[in-house]
Formats: C-alpha cells, structure tokens, sequence
C-alpha cells in the first residue's frame, strides 16, 4: 500500500452534500482539504432529492420555529442553526449563481428546478478553493495515531489528516452508496449506533383495490391511523395511491410514528375524504346529487364529487356493491352507507418499502455524543459528524438537506479557524 506523503487539515469521508459543504468551507478559509467518495459520482443522493428538482431547504426564516420540525432534538441543534440557517442558506447559493424560488408550503428549489445546478454549484466551490477530490475511493480504515492525527485507509493508499469528517449518510437509498460505512467506523471507535429503521418512506398496504388506485391522488383530505380499535394520530394534506400503497408528503411525515406502531400490532389507516363537511352534511350533498339524477346509473353520478377511479372502486365494495344500480333504486339505508364509507375509507397498512425506498433513515450515533457547537465527536475533538450519520428524525420537504448544509458549514468553519490558529470556536 502506498502512502500519500501530504497531510491534510481534514479529510472528508463520504461526498454528499454535507461532505461538500464541509470541504467547501474549510478550504475556503485556508484548510488543505481532501474529499474521499466511493461512487464514481459527488451527490449521487443530492440528484434525486425533490424528484430530481432538489428541494433545497424548507424557507422558515425563524430558527426558533423552524426547529420545531425536529422536536426530539431541537435543544441539541440551535446552537448549529444559531450560526448557519435558511437565511445563510439562501444567501449561500445565491451568491455563488443559484437563485432559489420559494413555493407552495415553503419549499425552496433551484430556480432552474435541477438538481444538478446544486452540485455543480458545490463542485464550482470546493474547486475554487481547491479541494481534491478522489471519486471511486472506499475508505477501509479509519483510526487515530498516538500523536492524535488519523490515519485513513484504501484500498490502494493510505492518507495522513489533522481532522476527518464522516459524512457517508445513513442506510437510505442504499443503491446511493448509503450502506452504512461510516457507522462501521464510528463503532470501531467507541461510538455507540442506535437501532436503524427506515424513514420518510412510503407504505404498504394490503388491500388490492388501493393497489388499483395507483397513480391517483387525494388532496385536502384526513388520513387517520387506527391501532387497537383507537385513532392514535391524524394528519391532513395529500396522499398518493400506488402499485404498493400509499405514498406523498403526507405518508412519509407519517411513516416515523406508523413504524412505531407496527411494532405493537396491526395498524390501519382511515381517510376521511370530506373533513371539512358533517356527516350529516354531506349525506344532505349526496341526496341533492341523486335527486338530480334520479334515472342515471350511481357509477356516472358520484363522480360529480370524488374521482372517478375512486367512485368506481368504493361502488364496488362488498358491503356497498352498487355499481350497475340506478339511483333511484338505492335505498336510504344505502345512501347513508356510502357517505360513511366517504368519511371513513379504512385499510390495513402492512409494512413500509424498506430502506431501498426510504428518503432517510432512523438510527445513527446519539446526539449526546456529538459537541454540536462545532460537529464534533465528544471522543475526539478532530472527528467531525454531520448529515444523516446523526440520529435526527425529522420531516420531509427540505429539513434534511438544510441538516446537511448546516452541520457541514459549521464543521468545515471550525477546521479553518483551527487552520487559522483559533482553536476554540463557539
């Protein structure tokens, strides 16, 4: 094995986005910076996010509230946002050519709605500040010599650092490259790894005329998980049908505490696809709607007020089975039978799609265990942690990839004042 003469004032494990911005940052104060990826890409994540779109940050201007998206950790990472946010965020990417547009529910892009102007933006960063970059380079080996520096591992090389930061994601998207190096390294170590679930991601369910629905989608509607007969939570907004179950914003904020549940017990899901409408209400709706159409057949009547994919699958329900009836043939005991089931659309959710679907993941080293004033390791004070190898659950719609730019900002600030001579960064 040959061995790499240069070292380094860091080394970054893992070239996601927070490994990007970490690099970035330090090298733009004075830090020599060596960035080690395995793909044969940068961002191989960062290009899906957003369906490809990258949906860059979530713009919640207030730090306070906007860390009430991350309620077990919140304590832990004020002091991070304090010093890197959405504000510095915007201003980021915007003053190196990226504007960002702000759209429905706070969700910022890329102007140009491309994924690949965020990389190229980051490449163009560390590339002025002369990172190096080594793609197709697996790190084997981490660990820290007599003297305090790290010794890093290849296959083929063996590299000297003053600091190493791991930034090698969770077990999400494995195909990524997400496959959990990283917490292989920090147990060597002495870190400890929580138990790892997926999370942000869709959900299966068992019936199949929901498999039949798929590619249809309710909006505006309530969607309520049952276990042991007791509604333990709701949410409102949009849900996506699929091949498999159900997906959308809506399912994956959902899915952290749906997983939780499965653990105990069979879970079901109802939707509620009036919730601003009674019962009673809504019964009133239906009559008017049949009296109007006393002489059609239901199946061309009901998709007046619900989509017609779902009209034709709730008509043909065993316990509704009206699809070929005329509405003047259906009974008051019928009709009010059918506004239940609209308020009530219930069925049994089995499982999730696992951690090859899942947008994150649960799991990684405790927040106890990291300095979050400046992303280190509480074992070692040269050991940066950032992105997803930190145990934060937290929503989709741009909350993860600000957790990359913050804790990559931060971590990389401290390297270069460390460069600079100033040792202590609060």
């Amino acid at each position: 094995m040959k061995t790499n003469s240069r070292t380094y004032d860091l080394i970054v494990i893992g070239g996601g986005p927070s490994g990007m911005m970490a690099a970035g940052r330090a090298a733009e104060l004075g830090a020599r910076v060596l960035i080690l990826e395995k793909n044969k890409q940068l961002g191989r994540k960062l290009l899906l996010t957003g369906g490809g779109r990258c949906n860059i940050t979530k713009a919640i201007f207030d730090v306070r509230k906007f860390l009430e998206n991350f309620p077990e950790t919140k304590n832990f990472l004020y002091s991070p946002f304090s010093k890197f946010s959405v504000k510095e965020t915007f201003d980021f990417f915007e003053k190196r050519r990226l504007p960002l547009v702000i759209e429905a529910k706070d969700r910022a892009f890329p102007k140009g709605e491309q994924s690949t102007d965020v990389l190229v933006a980051l490449e163009r960063y560390m590339k002025e500040n002369n990172v190096e970059i080594k793609k197709e380079t697996k790190v084997t080996s981490l660990k820290q010599k007599t003297n305090g520096t790290w010794e890093v591992k290849t296959k083929e090389m063996e590299f000297g650092a003053q600091n190493v930061a791991l930034a090698t994601g969770g077990l999400a998207l494995p195909e990524t490259g997400s496959t959990g190096d990283g917490f292989k390294m920090l147990e060597k170590l002495g870190h400890k790894t929580g138990f790892f679930s997926p999370n942000l991601v869709p959900l299966k369910v068992k019936e199949d005329w929901v498999h039949s629905l798929s590619g249809v989608t309710l909006s505006f509607m309530t969607i309520g998980f049952i276990q042991d007969k007791k509604l333990k939570f709701k949410k409102r907004g949009k849900i996506l049908f699929t091949h498999f179950g159900v997906s959308g914003p809506l399912i994956l904020n959902s899915s952290f505490e749906v997983t939780k549940l499965l653990k105990k017990g069979q879970v079901y899901a109802s939707i509620d696809m009036f919730p601003d409408t009674e019962e009673q209400t809504l019964e009133h709706t239906v009559f008017k709607l049949f009296e109007k159409n006393k002489n059609k057949k239901i199946k061309n009547v009901l998709p007046e007020i619900l989509p017609g994919a779902v009209s034709e699958e709730i008509l043909k329900f065993k316990d509704i089975d009206l699809s070929e009836r005329e509405v003047n043939s259906i009974t008051k005991e019928e009709r009010k039978a059918l506004v239940k089931k609209l308020k009530n659309l219930t069925f049994e959710i089995t499982g999730t799609l696992g951690f090859e679907k899942a947008i994150a993941s649960i799991g990684g080293v405790s927040p106890r265990e990291i300095n979050f004033k400046n992303m280190t390791s509480n074992l070692f004070d040269n050991l940066y942690l950032l992105g997803d190898i930190i145990d934060i659950n937290r929503p989709s719609g741009g909350f993860s990839l600000q957790l990359c730019w913050t804790t990559g900002w931060v971590a990389g600030t401290d390297v270069g004042k460390k460069v600079q001579g100033n040792i202590s960064v609060v």
